[in-house]
């Protein structure tokens, strides 16, 4: 299909994908009672495409991902209890050039390595605007609407509240539904404010 048949669907997602930050980010500035009682944090990042090769994406992928922690998973004195007590996330990402739009959620586990230090893992699903199987060489096949999908980060505690951290996602099917399964790669930083 040529590319100005696509125009219109990759807009209303976009136009979709920013409402949802722009909900983020008036949820952010609620009442600091509330803030406390619905979510744990808010985190803004921005990462690039780190496939190689017809997999590659170019420009960079804007994100907002909202956390929220009802089972307590701060209040977790050792690792077992950390894993018995994940925190559930809501996020999307943007793509700047030929980048897939992307709408993601799932489970997060954290383990501190000191006060400031910590490491993360989340596991979860993807749904994404990207090519299913055109056969074309600019820009990833995907195979599937939606995609398993795992991310790692480092992080740093600067404050009580905000936290820096180098990410990276990855997000395939896993070769369980039929066509190719290029998959999504990416790397980047990101802040994380902790109400």
């Amino acid at each position: 299909m040529p590319a100005r048949f696509k125009q219109p669907r990759q807009s209303a997602t976009r136009v979709g994908l920013l409402s949802i930050a722009l909900f983020f980010s008036i949820s952010w500035h609620q009442s600091a009672v509330a803030a406390e009682t619905i979510f744990d944090e808010l985190r803004f990042g921005t990462s690039a495409s780190i496939s190689g090769g017809s997999t590659h994406e170019s420009g960079i992928f804007p994100s907002a991902t909202i956390f929220f922690d009802p089972l307590s998973s701060g209040s977790a004195v050792t690792w077992q209890q950390s894993i018995l007590e994940p925190r559930l996330y809501l996020g999307a990402s943007i793509g700047t050039g030929d980048g897939v739009d992307q709408v993601y959620g799932g489970l997060s586990w954290t383990a501190d390595i000191t006060d400031r230090f910590f490491v993360e893992l989340g596991l979860g699903g993807t749904v994404h605007n990207g090519d299913l199987d055109t056969g074309g060489a600019n820009r990833p096949d995907l195979g599937c609407r939606l995609l398993f999908r795992e991310q790692v980060a480092v992080g740093f505690r600067m404050t009580d509240n905000w936290q820096l951290l180098a990410t990276a996602d990855h997000s395939s099917h896993a070769n369980l539904c039929d066509g190719p399964n290029d998959g999504l790669s990416h790397a980047g930083l990101a802040v994380g404010y902790k109400f």
